[in-house]
């Protein structure tokens, strides 16, 4: 089962960047699709921006133009370089994968989750 390990999050002012890393660790057969969601306080999670093994990239339209997704398939690791954060970016950010099995089946695995915190 493949583990997923954030970090990178932070507190930063209005206007600041923060960049979150996630690295995919255990037996990997393969992963599809990586992503990052997030969750406010009394909110439902939501999808932030997802990339797919061969470097497609989807984003929120409320971060569209300010983070960019980006990922490394050798060492099965996920990045989100956050620019221009804003206060409502404030969440906790998880780290998906989609995990392939022996057999072809997929599994969502998910990270602890990381605190972003934008002061303004």
């Amino acid at each position: 089962q493949v583990q997923l390990v954030e970090s990178g999050g932070g507190l930063v002012q209005a206007g600041g960047s923060l960049r979150l890393s996630c690295a995919a660790s255990g037996s990997i057969f393969a992963i599809n699709a990586m992503g990052w969601y997030r969750q406010a306080p009394g909110q439902q999670r939501e999808l932030v921006a997802v990339i797919t093994s061969g470097g497609t990239a989807n984003y929120a339209d409320s971060v569209k133009g300010r983070f960019t997704i980006s990922r490394d398939n050798a060492e099965n690791t996920v990045y989100l370089q956050m620019n221009s954060l804003k206060p409502e970016d404030t969440a906790v950010y998880y780290c998906n994968a989609v995990e392939v099995v022996a057999g072809g089946y997929e599994y969502d695995r998910w990270g602890q989750g990381t605190q972003v915190t934008v002061s303004s």
